[in-house]
């Protein structure tokens, strides 16, 4: 049916709700709201991405074993110079001592070489430094080496606790070269800490004992006050080498393997030898024996000291290891020690070579003062001790004869007898009435009792009951023996035997002598006792690398 009225406006449709209107507003804004968070998340993610990305990798890690690959030939530094290269980039390779992470984008390692330390920082930048790389870092075990370059800066401030106090390295690569395979047996703060430090800590700070440090020797000799012990007892040597050659002497190098115990055959170490027979010719004398299969460790290198001389030689030193069969458990004793030996001839009276050997001690102690006060420095940090004296002055050093040091020691109320041999005890006893009355440390004992001295030494020419010889002190405990040597065949074959030695036995030795002999003398140093008496280190054991007694033989 048509519509009725074609002219008639369709009715128009009406418009949202204010309700709609609020519903579609609301959707609107919770879409923006969604966009905006998804926006940001995304931000955030691409932040996290761009964290994720290790932008360090080339800078830091553990580097391939060492097999010497290649040579680069690239400068390294040495800790110690460090103060004076402020702006500089530097190379060096170092242990790191200790390590401190004060977060997650910043540590502090103490890096050591020697004697010396400086503190290296790591902190998180954008182009070098990551937080991958300083985690890593973190994670480096104590005593591990590492080689570092990075850029020497000025502390503003003295940093506490490095030896180098004054710069820090601003660490821009770190590479691993050797970890550590298992556990340190002790830390070595724990090892470098005084005993009053310790003591006073009630227990809080962990004690290294010395069988610890000495089984444990290799970590050991890495702190610094053994890495400054052992440049000392260096300097020693090279300052006993110096002054004698200085002086006309050479140095000569004696067996140490021997048919015949020197000196006195319950102190001597036998050792299996090859069996076999041997021919001599002592004037013109053919003389034929046999090896019964066993040597002798050299006591000292006495014999061969004199046999030098006799062979015209005129003055000589030796630098050499010394054998003792003591069972001494002691802190100043050991069964293999390094002995400074010299010998020289004598023109007038023995009392030159008492004054050479005493110039030569002199020598050696200005020497140490002079030029090894960083390393005595560091030593007196962990073995506080007053600082060794002895007389400059015209004067010269404190001589006294062996009746006038026992006078001292009876005075002072010590039953001793005027031929008696002084023990530690009283050697000490004496070293201390001596410093308190003459203020010196060192000092020389000259005319013992011939009964107390070896078969080999010169009798006093007015009083055969008094020998020509002469010990030296440091501290009150001698650290030389000497004395003008018999150079006559006869006597010394006399002598011989009422010290119940066979001349026969050692025949090469007498026979030296036989064809004549320049008048001499000389004295016997025990190196690892002058180190440890000059620094007073307390035992002898903390004086030699690695010590020899009655029960170490390891390490």
């Amino acid at each position: 049916m048509a519509d009725s009225n074609p002219d008639a406006v369709p009715e128009q449709p009406a418009g949202p709700s204010k309700s709609e209107l609020k519903k579609r507003a609301k959707a609107a804004e919770k879409e923006r709201r969604a966009a905006e968070k998804a926006a940001k998340q995304a931000e955030i993610a691409q932040q996290q991405a761009a964290n994720e990305v290790d932008y360090s990798t080339e800078f830091y890690g553990a580097l391939p074993l060492h097999q010497s690959q290649s040579r680069p030939r690239r400068e390294r530094s040495q800790i110690s110079t460090l103060s004076s290269r402020d702006g500089e980039t530097v190379l060096i390779r170092a242990r790191v001592q200790t390590s401190r992470a004060k977060s997650s984008k910043l540590l502090f390692l103490n890096l050591r070489q020697r004697t010396h330390t400086v503190q290296a920082v790591l902190m998180v930048d954008t182009e070098r430094v990551s937080k991958q790389m300083v985690k890593w870092a973190s994670g480096l075990a104590d005593e591990s080496i590492v080689l570092v370059e990075g850029l020497v800066k000025k502390s503003p401030t003295p940093i506490q606790g490095a030896t180098i106090s004054d710069v820090e390295i601003d660490v821009k690569q770190i590479h691993l070269i050797s970890g550590i395979d298992g556990r340190l047996p002790f830390s070595l703060d724990d090892a470098s800490r005084p005993e009053a430090e310790i003591e006073a800590s009630e227990n809080q700070f962990n004690r290294v004992l010395i069988d610890t440090r000495l089984n444990n020797r290799v970590v050991d000799l890495r702190t610094q006050t053994n890495q400054a012990v052992f440049r000392i007892q260096a300097a020693i040597g090279d300052l006993f080498r110096n002054h004698l050659s200085q002086h006309g002497f050479i140095e000569i190098h004696s067996p140490k393997l021997q048919g015949a115990a020197t000196e006195s055959g319950a102190s001597v170490f036998k050792v299996s030898y090859f069996k076999g027979t041997f021919t001599r010719l002592p004037l013109n004398l053919e003389i034929t024996g046999a090896f019964q299969g066993d040597a002798y460790l050299a006591q000292s290198p006495q014999l061969a000291k004199q046999m030098a001389i006799a062979a015209d030689f005129e003055r000589v030193y030796e630098i050499g290891p010394v054998f003792r069969a003591e069972d001494s458990n002691t802190y100043r004793h050991m069964t293999e020690f390094i002995g400074l030996d010299l010998e020289m001839a004598i023109e007038e009276h023995y009392h030159e070579v008492m004054e050479t050997l005493d110039g030569l001690f002199l020598s050696i102690f200005r020497g140490l003062r002079d030029n090894y006060k960083h390393e005595i420095e560091t030593i007196r940090k962990q073995f506080p001790a007053e600082e060794f004296k002895w007389r400059e002055g015209p004067e010269g050093t404190l001589r006294l004869t062996h009746r006038e040091a026992v006078q001292m020691l009876i005075d002072d109320g010590v039953e001793i007898g005027a031929t008696d041999d002084m023990n530690t005890e009283n050697e000490k006893r004496l070293g201390r009435l001596v410093k308190a009355k003459y203020d010196t440390d060192y000092f020389i004992i000259d005319k013992f009792p011939m009964e107390i001295r070896p078969f080999y030494t010169m009798p006093d020419p007015e009083d055969p009951t008094v020998s020509n010889s002469y010990d030296f002190f440091m501290r009150g405990e001698e650290i030389l023996s000497g004395a003008q040597r018999i150079h006559d065949p006869k006597l010394l074959a006399e002598k011989m035997r009422s010290k119940g030695v066979d001349p026969d036995s050692m025949r090469s030795y007498v026979d030296a002598f036989r064809m004549g002999c320049t008048p001499h003398g000389g004295g016997g140093i025990g190196l690892e006792r002058v180190l440890m008496l000059f620094l007073k280190l307390n035992n002898i054991r903390r004086a030699s690398l690695f010590p020899r007694d009655p029960k170490r033989l390891d390490p």
